[in-house]
């Protein structure tokens, strides 16, 4: 039956919201099959005959990536899905692994969440309708070579097409890792001349590629020149370094980095078992260097689609001093429509944390418009109704409240709808 919002009794609504509440109450119980929260070492596993004081020298790890399907097959059960994908995949984004990350990798089985991200698949050579080679965009607001200029006060700053390893969802992979389409040639004067001409920047992200593997002395000079812009008011960098590798995140190199402030760090874990003692250790080294710390998870099928790994995740972050800051759906890009999962899914990972566990954990879900439209927040439906008078809004226990309008006639209200059953628990 149709039947606008304002003429239906609360007792009704109540009634179209059993299922959901019946709902949050299983997922909430389902949730607690399990805690994954501890923290484990995995040093120094397939490498156990490695002098500790070189598995600890992050420029050995770098050295010793892993990266060609030989090297793979020493410590691997392949599938010949993955097999098939090392062999044919590596014109598109190349094969890197750090033997600190590789470690969290089992032996025989492909549809492990770590190895799903790291290890070529045939599917990475199929294409959907919906793949893209740039799919947020970058290249169409890129002004100088290397610096992306999409939102009004804030850019991008490409400075590497390089980083520790290679995830197989990556943005980038067009131009990260040197083997794609297209080639990364960052005019780094033309950059500082564009940031002094434009006074409404004030914010530079710092990514690549991952700027943490440049030396301390590098990263220090290209921090340096960027603070000497005057209406730059604070920097950020990008990276999954100290998850890859943690052994980066030097006393010296979080020394140097505290010169910098405001210094902003955003990292990007997607599962639990990434975050192992010796991440969470770098990661304590950047907070007490007062860099404040930020995650941002793609959320990507087999990995992390579900609400009992998505919480744990969330908790042993903040516990790592990290706060949840984004999950991503992850973008269309060439070769990833067999890790991309609904945004129904990520709907419902939303709508099982907000309320179920502190608001410091809950991320916002986002997704990056194909073709540069920028982020843009995807919630659960909780404004049921709202016009000059009132706003209608759920909890998240289903629970129906009304708060009143100033009544102000010159706000523009979007058209009253008129619901049904689907928007009460969508």
């Amino acid at each position: 039956m149709r039947c606008a919002l304002k003429s239906a009794s609360v007792d009704t609504i109540f009634k179209g919201l059993n299922f959901f509440v019946r709902s949050r109450k299983m997922s909430t119980c389902e949730s607690r099959k399990g805690d994954r929260k501890e923290f484990i070492s995995h040093a120094q596993g397939y490498w156990s005959d490695t002098a500790p004081e070189l598995w600890n020298d992050w420029r050995w790890q770098l050295k010793n990536r892993v990266t060609t399907l030989a090297h793979l097959e020493q410590h691997l059960e392949l599938s010949d899905e993955e097999r098939s994908g090392v062999l044919l995949s590596g014109d598109k984004l190349a094969l890197a692994i750090t033997p600190h990350f590789f470690n969290l990798i089992p032996r025989n089985n492909p549809e492990d969440p770590i190895r799903r991200q790291m290890i070529p698949r045939i599917e990475e050579t199929l294409a959907s309708p919906y793949d893209m080679a740039d799919p947020c965009g970058e290249d169409s607001h890129m002004p100088v070579p290397g610096l992306v200029h999409r939102y009004p006060d804030r850019v991008l700053f490409l400075v590497t097409d390089r980083c520790a390893s290679y995830c197989r969802y990556c943005t980038r992979s067009r131009v990260v890792s040197g083997v794609g389409e297209q080639e990364l040639h960052t005019n780094f004067e033309e950059a500082f001349r564009y940031l002094e001409q434009h006074t409404e920047v004030r914010d530079v992200l710092l990514s690549g590629g991952d700027a943490l593997i440049f030396s301390d002395d590098k990263l220090d000079k290209l921090l340096a020149r960027l603070r000497s812009i005057k209406h730059i008011e604070f920097l950020r960098i990008g990276t999954r370094v100290p998850i890859f590798l943690p052994q980066r995140i030097t006393p010296e190199l979080c020394a140097m980095l505290a010169k910098h402030h405001p210094l902003w760090i955003s990292v990007h874990v997607n599962h639990p078992r990434e975050l192992t003692i010796e991440v969470k250790e770098a990661l304590e080294r950047l907070a007490n260097a007062g860099i404040p710390l930020g995650n941002q998870s793609v959320l990507l099928a087999g990995v992390n689609d579900d609400l009992e790994t998505m919480k744990t995740l969330v908790h042993k972050l903040l516990m790592c001093r990290v706060r949840p800051y984004y999950i991503y759906q992850c973008d269309l890009i060439n070769g990833s429509s067999h890790l991309r999962t609904s945004v129904a899914k990520g709907i419902e990972i939303i709508e099982g944390l907000r309320g179920h566990t502190t608001g410091y954990a809950v991320p916002q879900f986002v997704i990056d418009a194909p073709g540069g439209g920028g982020k843009v927040p995807i919630n659960p439906g909780y404004v049921l109704y709202h016009d000059n008078e009132k706003i209608v809004i759920r909890n998240y226990e289903g629970k129906i409240f009304e708060y009143p309008e100033t009544g102000n006639e010159n706000i523009q209200f979007a058209p009253q709808r008129e619901y049904h059953d689907e928007y009460l628990y969508s």
